[in-house]
């Protein structure tokens, strides 16, 4: 009996940038459509744009009202707007935002309702998608609006690396601030629980880094590592976590040492972003941790600056696909209570 295919809901994301080129090409490829049955969750017209200007010939979304209709056998799209839109590649503009929040929307809706199985989402501009129903930093927090508990984290994911942010989307000056021994041991209870749910690692070793320089010196360079981070790690090393650090972050990547753990906490943003795209950029993968919800999307942004001009890969937006299909089938085998890693089918990766 062939097993039971996923069903990937797909968010267009800007329709200025490359959301919809990375989408074209990922489902150019028809053995990924044995693994899957895409919806993509936004408008024929904007697609036919996008195809035609990529000079893409042989591919044609199946159009569809219900994903009851999908074919598994196509890439289907469910048309969220009707109307003609002014599609100007590589503009930041309110028209990319607006059409983006649809559908995000839409594509929301249906993972709420059970409809569509995972939710793989195509770059947003951050800034102008903001509106009255999006004030939100990104994805990762307006996913956790609408079906997170407070304890959703930004978890960077790739074959040789795997990197959460304490915080997120937040400027430079409030991460000290931001940062309290509650929050970094709720952090990392989220962090060792994805692993051990979404990744199947047993037994998950994770690194946590310092914020300072020198992870403070011993109090020389900021007392963060001595009174919020250190005490953050005991506790848990006291309910049997294997959690080490904190890490001087730039010795950290400089020499290597994460290939040690199963994962690292960063920080901030940038500490932790920098070096995974660094090195595993245009096959990492953004995931949601920590919510009830399997959601991932490529480790780029809208590429503004070659929107249109067929040179964008497509690789990064695949594997998030492919992520999601994996968590999916993980968290369904673990809810069975079939936790044997040797029995799932786990996906090979485009190298």
């Amino acid at each position: 009996m062939s097993e039971e295919k996923v069903i990937v809901g797909i968010s267009q994301g800007d329709i200025n940038g490359v959301g919809m080129e990375v989408i074209i090409k990922t489902f150019l490829d028809p053995t990924i459509l044995e693994l899957c049955t895409p919806v993509v969750f936004g408008s024929i017209k904007t697609a036919s744009f996008h195809r035609k200007a990529l000079g893409i010939e042989d591919f044609s979304f199946n159009q569809i009202k219900d994903i009851a209709e999908a074919n598994p056998k196509r890439a289907n799209l469910i048309n969220v707007y009707e109307e003609d839109v002014a599609i100007e590649l590589g503009k930041q503009n309110s028209t990319g935002g607006k059409y983006a929040l649809k559908s995000l929307e839409a594509a929301a809706y249906a993972l709420a309702q059970g409809k569509v199985n995972v939710l793989v989402t195509a770059p947003i501009n951050k800034e102008n998608i903001q509106s009255a129903e999006f004030n939100f930093p990104g994805h990762t927090e307006y996913l956790e609006s609408k079906f997170g508990d407070g304890n959703s984290l930004m978890f960077l994911v790739s074959e040789t690396l795997k990197v959460a942010v304490a915080t997120g989307h937040i400027p430079v000056t409030q991460v000290a601030a931001a940062l309290t021994t509650e929050k970094i041991i709720s952090k990392i209870r989220a962090l060792h629980k994805s692993l051990k749910e979404d990744f199947n690692i047993l037994k998950p070793k994770i690194a946590v880094l310092g914020l300072n320089p020198h992870a403070g010196d011993n109090g020389i360079i900021g007392e963060e590592e001595k009174n919020i981070i250190i005490p953050a790690i005991n506790a848990l090393k006291d309910e049997g976590m294997v959690v080490m650090g904190p890490y001087p972050a730039d010795g950290f990547f400089g020499n290597e040492t994460y290939k040690k753990f199963d994962a690292v906490l960063a920080m901030y943003h940038d500490q932790g972003l920098i070096p995974f795209k660094t090195i595993s950029f245009g096959s990492g993968v953004n995931f949601t941790a920590g919510l009830p919800v399997v959601r991932t999307s490529p480790d780029h942004g809208t590429a503004f600056d070659i929107a249109g001009k067929n040179i964008a890969s497509e690789s990064s937006f695949r594997n998030a696909v492919y992520t999601a299909i994996d968590i999916y089938k993980i968290r369904k085998i673990n809810r069975s209570n079939q936790t044997n890693p040797l029995k799932i089918n786990f996906i090979k990766r485009e190298r």
